[in-house]
């Protein structure tokens, strides 16, 4: 495959998977944790990343998400899914240090 089709189809993949993930969120008025970081453009593994440390801030923050199920290869986890407004609270907590992370952070915290 062309260098540059390669180039432009990962940046189309990227664009869709955010803009999925954010019509979600808007649907439904709340999401994960991973699913809010991937709205804000981070790739699936820096998004699973990222949603780990802001679980861990929402603890300290005392943001309580409403419990749901996810369903994926036929089975249900437990998840928890939060509001805009509770991932922006979250989002001022957390002090990242990868410049990407950085950036997702600012743009969660300005989505409320």
């Amino acid at each position: 495959m062309i260098a540059s089709n390669r180039t432009r189809r990962a940046t189309l993949r990227a664009r869709q998977l955010a803009n999925r993930a954010a019509t979600r969120i808007r649907r439904r008025g709340t999401g994960t944790l991973a699913t809010h970081c991937l709205a804000v453009g981070l790739t699936p593994s820096e998004a699973e990343s990222a949603a780990g440390s802001l679980r861990r801030n929402a603890k300290k923050a005392g943001v309580a998400g409403v419990v749901g199920r996810a369903f994926r290869k036929g089975a249900a986890r437990v998840c928890t899914r939060y509001t805009r407004a509770a991932v922006a609270l979250i989002a001022a907590i957390y002090r990242p240090r990868k410049p990407a992370y950085r950036l997702a952070a600012t743009k969660l915290a300005l989505a409320a």
